[in-house]
């Protein structure tokens, strides 16, 4: 089933270019005399006028040690999701949005530093000029630590367990591991012929306790056949185009065997509580063997499929 569709809710340069001034002065004193520390005047020979100190020179300098400044950002102090002291999951991008309209993409995604431990190289990827993303090449390790500083905006925050799901429509399961083990199976029901569940890597996204599915909110009236108003529970959304993982207990005679939902993974109320529980924003659910084409990657929870 469908819910409504929604919107995903150079000082480092300066300190380099000065140690390679400094590296070479260092290396040709070095060659005329052996200095007696690394900050020493010392008389080039005896009586002699005295070598300045490495730091003597660099001072010396057209703006002294600070010669090469600071670029400011092309753009004022920006949002990151996730935010500070959040904990998310190994699919989670970062998502950077601006104020402005950023015209210089690449100098701005020179003023972002995305830094973390274990390190973990990754690509920028602009889904509009007021919002950039940020995601590694392969799923975040489990428990990785991951700084953000954009524009004066920073965000520190934690990766979780590797809850990965993978729901594959040829055997009609769900099945769970957390950190490379089997945690949990449940039998499922994709979306029957004419709305079949899109293949691809979702991103686990905001969690409902109940709420109504509504045809209409993607074009389908209400009281058309194909129409719907339904109550559901324990509705974890998975793609800002309307899927879901929640609990469908009137399709339990289906689930693991017969395609019917209108492409949400139905599941029993057991296995939809479950799955509320234990899955967390930035979890990954990995759709495969349906015959619905692959989800959009800029869907905003598609990231995976760009």
């Amino acid at each position: 089933m469908f819910e409504k569709k929604g919107r995903p809710s150079s000082r480092g340069r300066a300190g380099r270019w000065s140690g390679r001034v400094a590296t070479a002065l260092v290396g040709a004193g070095a060659a005329m005399l052996t200095m007696t520390g690394p900050a020493a005047a010392v008389p080039l020979w005896p009586g002699g006028p005295e070598l300045p100190s490495v730091q003597e020179l660099v001072e010396r300098l057209p703006g002294g040690s600070n010669s090469v400044a600071p670029t400011p950002p092309p753009f004022s102090a920006p949002s990151i999701n996730p935010s500070n002291g959040e904990t998310v999951g190994v699919a989670q991008p970062i998502i950077i949005r601006f104020d402005e309209n950023v015209t210089d993409r690449a100098a701005a995604e020179r003023a972002i530093t995305v830094t973390s431990n274990p390190p973990v190289s990754g690509h920028f990827y602009w889904a509009s000029d007021r919002q950039v993303r940020w995601r590694p090449f392969e799923f975040w390790p489990a428990h990785t630590q991951v700084t953000v500083n954009a524009g004066g905006t920073q965000s520190s925050y934690t990766v979780g367990d590797a809850l990965i799901t993978v729901a594959d429509d040829n055997t009609k399961t769900i099945t769970v591991t957390r950190n490379g083990e089997v945690v949990k199976t449940m039998p499922t029901s994709f979306g029957k012929p004419g709305y079949e569940t899109p293949n691809g890597t979702y991103i686990v996204g905001e969690k409902f306790r109940d709420m109504y599915m509504d045809s209409s909110t993607y074009g389908v009236p209400v009281d058309s056949p194909e129409g719907y108003r339904t109550y559901v529970e324990y509705a974890t959304r998975i793609s800002n185009s309307g899927i879901f993982v929640h609990a469908a207990p009137w399709s339990e005679w289906a689930q693991g065997n017969t395609n019917v939902s209108h492409g949400c993974l139905n599941v029993s109320t057991e296995d939809g509580r479950w799955f509320f529980e234990n899955a967390q924003k930035g979890d990954p659910v990995i759709v495969q063997n349906t015959g619905g084409g692959t989800l959009n990657g800029w869907d905003g929870l598609g990231d995976w499929n760009l």
